[in-house]
């Protein structure tokens, strides 16, 4: 699969298992990640448009997201 460029929509993208957040909450505040085949990177859509545009990044920039957000480098971001 050649890498999709960023701002994808997602219907044309391959079939994907979308996943979201156990702390996900019912009113859709929420992003969905996909890992897309052959580990051509994760795939971001906001939950509330899963139509809309996907985010494509590598597995090092998802990797890196998560380690900082687990170091909390970002909790100064939700207060």
């Amino acid at each position: 699969m050649q890498q999709p460029r960023n701002g994808v929509p997602t219907a044309q993208l391959p079939p994907l298992t979308w996943l979201k957040s156990r702390r996900s909450n019912p009113s859709g505040n929420c992003v969905e990640l996909a890992e897309l085949p052959g580990g051509a990177g994760i795939a971001v859509r906001n939950s509330r448009y899963p139509d809309g545009p996907a985010l494509i990044y590598t597995i090092d920039e998802i990797a890196a997201f998560v380690l900082g957000a687990r170091d909390g480098d970002f909790d100064h971001l939700i207060g």
